[in-house]
């Protein structure tokens, strides 16, 4: 029988989906509620329904904004790595990555490239603390073990 392929590793932040979800949620309710109590003004301005509706519609589209914020995530395997950060998804090769580092100081870890090149990595958080620790130990071994067998 052929030998069972690892599973990949997958990182993903937690404080920044905890408050993304939190401040979407927050939104969500607030223009709801604003929404809800529109019609009730005595300012002598009258509101629609549509009026209505299209308050809920601008809560939606900014709790989807901050639903943006949780999209980071990284997928490495013994072939390479997959960097999601906010708005791009990059796959890189082992061979590629010199090392994976974390510089005092900085809010996520990253990538280092050949050319003094790097990739941020913000699915691992300095905020997360323990779980950044664990992640960058587990992606530099999965980095020293590519690295040995293309050796």
């Amino acid at each position: 029988m052929a030998a069972q392929a690892e599973k990949p590793l997958v990182v993903r932040p937690r404080r920044a989906r905890m408050v993304a979800t939190v401040s979407a949620v927050v939104l969500v309710v607030v223009f709801v509620v604003v929404a809800l109590l529109l019609k009730n003004t005595s300012t002598g301005v009258y509101f629609r329904t549509s009026d209505q509706v299209a308050m809920v519609g601008v809560g939606l589209l900014l709790a989807a904004g901050a639903m943006i914020f949780a999209r980071p995530m990284v997928r490495a395997d013994a072939e390479g790595i997959e960097v999601r950060n906010v708005f791009t998804v990059t796959r890189y090769p082992w061979t590629l990555v010199r090392q994976v580092s974390f510089p005092d100081g900085t809010p996520w870890a990253r990538l280092d490239l050949p050319d003094d090149e790097y990739v941020a990595v913000m699915a691992v958080q300095a905020v997360d603390r323990e779980r950044a620790v664990v992640a960058v130990r587990a992606l530099r071994e999965l980095h020293r073990r590519a690295n040995a067998v293309a050796e």
